[in-house]
């Protein structure tokens, strides 16, 4: 059976992923379609809307096959670390292609750019450093130095977030030598980072989420930009659990952890340097609101995104020595959902996979789930009562999700 993969957060999953899914399935001629999926955290270090468990479902009814977790030690990293974990699970679950969104949705300029920056690495090194010195952040300065050492040649975009993504996917192919083919889809209509609906159906998950946590009115338009089961599924975690979930959510656990924090201790965690300790606990101290709290953190060194992964470490926990060992690959394939084709293909191919599969939690005994099990712990927190219970037993007990 040949497999495509795709790497997802589906958060939640929308018509464009739809595309996405149908149109990589067709473009790889396979036939089983595996997601792996950023687990409660995510990328922009953001918790998720819903539960991975929701999301998975979501993706499973949405034509994928497989859903399996991109670990917590992967999903809330700069594109490099988040991309190198991923690539590799792919790989040891048997993909023979990934197929990924861009704005370009030509795959011969992201080999070119490849190609292009490994002749002038020094240079381009050489101004990113440049650029850090007038105090912008590393991705600024990156894409900054980018433009102007490319700017007469017919290169990618690599300030457009789905670009940058696809370019690490492909580097990661290429350190790891993976046999995985490359290829790309482009992306219909809405740019990634989109507040406001601009077309009929394609939406991006921002501005859901953004139509989500607005007003009557704006949440009423979300149908149109969703599956039918998607829309279904987030009615019924709301009506289970109360809530979606949202950085003010935790803004009482973060605030707590960061006033029951010294300076030495904060300097442990991953990602914290430079004396940000000291800017963290004066914002903690005064801030009413997460929105708040960001506010007065954020430098022009420090972009939005990176700030928000660190106050998810400081929420886990997550040590500058843990987060550090072994992120270059991940060690285990940890199955969320899978249809009956999905079934038919694990059967077939799990004895040939180069990782431990591990189907529920309970049952394992692989220490470097840790990280994923204090992830999903904090995550619970957001929820009160019987329905934070039910959401922290489901880290351990919950099988993997299944439909017919």
């Amino acid at each position: 059976m040949k497999a495509v993969g795709l790497i997802v957060e589906y958060n939640p999953f929308h018509n464009g992923h739809a595309y996405h899914l149908q149109s990589s399935r067709e473009a790889a001629g396979a036939d089983v379609v595996i997601a792996v999926m950023s687990g409660n955290f995510l990328q922009r270090g953001e918790p998720a809307l819903v539960s991975k468990w929701t999301r998975s479902k979501m993706a499973l009814l949405g034509g994928a096959d497989i859903v399996l977790e991109l670990p917590y030690l992967f999903a809330t990293q700069k594109a490099e670390t988040f991309a190198n974990g991923a690539v590799s699970i792919l790989e040891a679950a048997g993909c023979e292609s990934l197929c990924f969104g861009s704005e370009n949705g030509d795959i011969s300029s992201f080999t070119n750019t490849l190609n292009f920056l490994a002749e002038n690495n020094e240079e381009f090194e050489k101004k990113i450093n440049q650029y850090i010195k007038t105090g912008v952040s590393y991705p600024k300065a990156q894409s900054l130095s980018f433009t102007e050492l490319a700017s007469d040649k017919n290169l990618l975009n690599l300030s457009k977030p789905n670009n940058i993504l696809g370019y690490e996917y492909i580097k990661a192919i290429m350190r790891q030598k993976s046999s995985i083919k490359p290829m790309t889809i482009q992306r219909k209509q809405a740019e990634y980072h989109d507040e406001h609906f601009s077309s009929a159906t394609i939406a991006s998950a921002t501005s859901i989420r953004k139509a989500i946590f607005g007003d009557t009115a704006d949440r009423e338009q979300i149908g149109q930009f969703i599956p039918s089961s998607t829309l279904e599924l987030l009615e019924n975690y709301y009506n289970v659990y109360g809530l979606f979930h949202n950085w003010e959510s935790y803004w009482p656990l973060l605030k707590f952890r960061l006033l029951q924090m010294n300076s030495e201790e904060l300097r442990t965690i991953y990602e914290i340097e430079e004396g940000l300790e000291n800017r963290l606990l004066r914002a903690a101290a005064n801030a009413e609101s997460f929105s708040g709290f960001m506010e007065e953190v954020k430098t022009k060194r420090y972009t939005w995104t990176r700030l928000q992964r660190i106050c998810v470490h400081i929420l886990t926990n997550a040590r500058k020595e843990e987060m550090l060992a072994g992120n270059e690959k991940a060690s285990y394939l940890r199955l969320l959902g899978m249809s009956q084709n999905g079934r038919d293909y694990l059967k077939k191919m799990k004895s040939h996979f180069s990782l431990p599969l591990v189907s529920r939690l309970s049952s394992s005994k692989l220490s470097s789930l840790s990280l994923d099990i204090k992830a999903g712990r904090i995550y619970s927190c957001a929820l009160t009562g019987k329905n934070q219970t039910k959401l922290l037993n489901m880290e351990y007990n919950q099988p993997p999700i299944s439909i017919p």
